[in-house]
């Protein structure tokens, strides 16, 4: 099988890419064009297996260059989006441009060349929060223009299936983490910290999240590559149990062995209306249709992660997007 792969460059999409590699399927990736080459996250991956990606280059806002790339695969693993709630609020047009007309963009050229399958991978702060684990029917709050952004693209997904019988399955992962992310993620900005010294400086201690390690995170997207699923349908994808920011710190300083000291920035710290403060995921659907289950603990995953950026020397190396 022949499968695309937006946002490649990504902290996921890498990852994805690498296991897909792996597993033996033919695999495209749509990188969005710079005059440099730059590769984003594929440059953590070998060179045995990035001879092995047809690379296209394009925009997500280029129906163009996003049909080239598509034409001629079975399936399409849908990641590339812009990213980051604080910056949202900087650039909200932005977002709606990458997310919603990206996403159009991407169903369309896969509708135009026939493509099986398109697996769009979307984000549990379209939920706002909740007391209570977020089932695929809960509703629906977002409270920055990501979040928004990518309530419209779930809703262009669910359109294409029913407007044009194009086969599509949304994914929604709760707070992935894991090697490669971004510093500026809580959990390795957490980690970049505590390398560095003893103090950590955050915002708010307490929204909670439930953190999923990035290979379980991808098991479960090459899962939904080879099950059969309905069109238009939707998996949250957690662990069903959530960790407070405080709490975090505490297993960072566990694994590292040694005491922190957490000082709350005032600038870090979200807006009352804007903040999150609790997402949990409800994972039944993911284990009853994917089989899916997760595998790595928060304090084996953090563990994993630390590894990775003591490796770095305490920061992340060119190469992250």
């Amino acid at each position: 099988m022949r499968v695309l792969v937006t946002g490649a460059s990504g902290f996921i999409g890498s990852h994805l890419v690498e296991e897909l590699v792996a597993e033996g399927f033919e695999v495209r990736v749509f990188l969005r064009y710079n005059s440099t080459g730059y590769i984003g996250n594929l440059s953590h991956l070998p060179p045995e297996v990035l001879e092995r990606l047809e690379m296209y280059w394009g925009d997500v806002r280029d129906l163009t260059s996003v049909a080239r790339a598509t034409e001629g695969v079975d399936a399409v693993l849908h990641l590339a989006a812009q990213i980051s709630v604080p910056y949202s609020f900087q650039n909200p047009i932005d977002f709606a441009m990458n997310n919603v007309v990206g996403t159009a963009n991407v169903l369309k050229a896969s509708l135009d060349a026939g493509v099986g399958k398109v697996i769009h991978v979307s984000t549990s702060e379209i939920f706002g929060g909740s007391d209570t684990p977020l089932s695929e029917d809960s509703r629906r709050l977002p409270r920055s223009p990501y979040a928004a952004s990518k309530v419209g693209a779930d809703a262009m997904v669910k359109s294409f299936y029913y407007a044009y019988g194009l086969n599509t399955l949304i994914v929604r992962p709760f707070n992935t983490y894991g090697p490669r992310q971004s510093p500026r993620a809580l959990i390795p900005w957490i980690i970049v910290q505590a390398l560095k010294g003893d103090t950590v400086r955050l915002g708010n201690l307490k929204p909670r999240r439930d953190f999923t390690y990035v290979k379980d995170t991808v098991r479960a997207l090459i899962l939904a590559l080879k099950r059969e699923t309905e069109g238009a349908d939707e998996i949250n994808l957690g662990t069903g149990r959530s960790f407070s920011v405080r709490e975090v710190v505490e297993v960072v300083a566990k694994v590292l062995g040694k005491e922190l000291k957490v000082i709350q920035d005032r600038s870090l710290v979200r807006p009352q209306r804007m903040e999150v403060f609790n997402l949990v995921s409800d994972n039944r659907k993911a284990r009853e249709v994917l089989g899916w289950k997760p595998q790595v603990s928060l304090e084996e995953g953090i563990r994993r992660t630390v590894e990775y950026f003591t490796e770095m020397g305490g920061t992340h190396r060119r190469g992250w997007v």
